[in-house]
């Protein structure tokens, strides 16, 4: 199913681009559903198609020989996933699984990397954000060497809830122990200082959001640095 063409697309960048870009790339972008789990990509394999989420929430991840994932990058309606092919990357470094459930655009990635090559604009704008998300994943794995654990799960929570428009995050404490990192008892222990603290409410498999302020307070700086590497990559002239 194609997607209309007259309206503004819920994709950050998608809807940053310029009447003759969209109007390039438009015939060729088809809805298509996150289901919770899906993997969009595998690592080391080729990349044959292109998402733009316009809701939910994909997150990139390593693959540890234990069976271990830990969580690099996310990616919402401020991004898009496997943007690399257009740039001639043609295999994915990461594995990419939807965390939350929702919508996008669908694009192979040989129509984009055509309408890429026909506009330097599109290409520059697609080199942007790989370095935005190339940024990301080093502080990701900064925070994770430096950071305490309630801190980096109070970052987490307030990127998955702006990407999400909501304050009601369906997550399972599993779940969020492999993306920080943890141990599941020892995510439970912040969890629950967190919600002591009346930041959150935590019950199985469901977090909601009850003081932004005070989670804002005590998440580290990795939160706000790479908001600010979005807002700089989206300031940035319409392609």
């Amino acid at each position: 199913m194609h997607q209309p063409g007259n309206l503004p697309s819920p994709n950050n960048i998608l809807a940053s681009l310029s009447a003759e870009v969209s109007s390039a790339l438009r015939p060729h972008l088809s809805l298509v559903e996150f289901k919770h789990g899906a993997v969009l990509a595998e690592t080391g394999a080729a990349i044959r198609n292109v998402y733009f989420p316009h809701n939910g929430i994909i997150s990139l991840v390593v693959e540890l020989a234990v069976g271990d994932m830990i969580e690099t990058a996310m990616i919402g309606k401020d991004g898009v996933v496997n943007a690399s092919c257009a740039l001639d990357g043609k295999v994915s470094l990461n594995k990419a699984i939807v965390q939350l459930a929702g919508a996008g655009s669908v694009i192979s990635a040989d129509a984009l990397k055509k309408v890429a090559d026909e506009s330097p604009a599109l290409r520059a704008l697609l080199i942007r954000h790989e370095q935005v998300l190339f940024a990301q994943a080093q502080q990701s794995a900064a925070c994770n060497a430096s950071h305490l654990v309630e801190a980096r799960l109070s970052r987490w929570l307030l990127r998955t809830r702006d990407l999400a428009d909501s304050e009601d995050l369906t997550i399972t404490q599993e779940f969020l122990a492999q993306m920080l990192g943890v141990r599941r008892s020892s995510l439970s222990v912040v969890a629950n200082t967190l919600q002591k603290a009346g930041f959150i409410r935590y019950r199985r498999g469901h977090v909601r959001i009850l003081d932004r302020a005070g989670l804002e307070e005590a998440a580290c700086e990795c939160y706000g640095v790479v908001n600010a590497h979005y807002q700089r990559l989206l300031r940035s002239e319409n392609t």
